[in-house]
């Protein structure tokens, strides 16, 4: 099966334009919106695939040509109607669900993988609702976004996005995607990024805390971490920050977060729990 439907055509005929004030970049490059499936690896599961942000349906025609069956999330009213016109048999035959509905609010379909071109302004908060279900993506960033994601311990793009994000899955950019693949072109560099659930090399007792205590030490990466659990016990929610610093090592706390890795952060903040929260933390 092969997708059928010219994305200039589908704008024309939900009678859009895109609008940058709303975060409406469509994705119009036949060649990217081609490729998008292609990069979820061969031996993913397609038997329920959700998308987020299905605007004019141009990769729920690809995904459906794909993938035996679809769930696209719209938060635009006419834009969700249009889909259930356009694509009237499908949803008919079972294959395709469209949800008129906010995607940081409705709830989420039990599927098992998701391709998506996310809306810019709330990809992040997009991308850390579909990380903890343990499936795989394959999404649409902003380039320099993508780059933090996917950036090792000691690059000038490392930080708690590259270890929050680290933490759920293998993290990879697969293709470059320029301003000129969509309508109207966004002012910025795209990227696509695969996304691949595993566990994470090392153990946490409290992921929220271990998350939390990340963000906490990421807001002051230029101080030493000595200085960065002192100064942000107000966000980890440390009850005794100089408990922490006296019990860790030396030598990690006159290093900064930036060249610190996933696997030093969890023991430290393993050890943050157990010395710094107080008795009556969650």
């Amino acid at each position: 099966m092969t997708a059928s439907r010219d994305p200039d055509r589908l704008l024309e005929r939900a009678g859009v334009s895109g609008n940058p004030d709303r975060d409406q970049h469509f994705l119009v490059d036949e060649r990217v919106l081609d490729r998008l499936p292609t990069h979820l690896p061969a031996d993913v599961d397609r038997s329920h695939v959700l998308e987020i942000g299905g605007g004019t349906g141009a990769l729920t025609d690809r995904l459906l040509a794909t993938c035996d069956r679809v769930t696209t999330i719209e938060r635009d009213p006419a834009l969700a109607e249009f889909l259930r016109r356009e694509f009237d048999a499908e949803i008919d035959a079972g294959r395709l669900t469209v949800v008129h509905g906010d995607a940081l609010d409705v709830t989420l379909p039990d599927a098992t993988a998701s391709v998506s071109n996310l809306p810019y302004g709330v990809s992040s908060e997009i991308a850390f609702r579909l990380l903890p279900l343990g499936i795989p993506t394959v999404l649409m960033f902003q380039r320099e976004f993508a780059e933090r994601m996917a950036a090792a311990s000691g690059s000038d793009e490392y930080g708690r996005l590259s270890v929050s994000a680290g933490h759920y899955a293998d993290i990879e950019v697969v293709e470059p995607v320029p301003p000129t693949a969509f309508s109207p072109p966004p002012a910025v560099e795209s990227a696509i990024v695969r996304t691949t659930p595993r566990d994470p090399d090392y153990a946490v007792d409290d992921e929220a805390f271990f998350l939390r205590f990340v963000k906490a030490l990421f807001t002051q990466r230029r101080k030493t971490l000595r200085n960065a659990v002192r100064n942000t016990a107000h966000i980890s929610g440390l009850a005794d920050p100089d408990a922490v610093v006296a019990a860790a090592d030396e030598s990690l706390m006159s290093r900064r977060a930036g060249d610190v890795a996933p696997d030093e952060f969890a023991a430290l903040a393993t050890l943050a729990a157990d010395v710094g929260r107080g008795d009556d933390d969650d």
